[in-house]
């Protein structure tokens, strides 16, 4: 999460603020792009979430392997036996 707080550019955040003085229609904009902001965020954060998912699947894989077999020709008879 280190390098996702890095990305963030302070600069960005002073001007936000400036506009807040502006007027009363900045806070929409602010809404619009506080939204944006947590968008960006929840798939940042998603996207890591997956690649962790995913390792910790291939590690289950390489010190279980047994396992992984079975579960892989589980996997191939559903599809065997799947019917479009």
């Amino acid at each position: 999460m280190a390098d996702g707080e890095l990305r963030r550019d302070p600069a960005s955040r002073g001007s936000r603020e400036g506009r807040d003085a502006e007027g009363a229609g900045a806070g929409a904009v602010n809404d619009v792009e506080d939204a944006q902001e947590s968008d960006v965020a929840r798939r940042r954060r998603r996207a890591q979430f997956l690649r962790e998912l995913h390792e910790a699947k291939q590690l289950r894989d390489r010190v279980q392997p047994r396992r992984a077999r079975a579960a892989r020709m589980r996997q191939q008879m559903r599809m065997r036996t799947f019917r479009w």
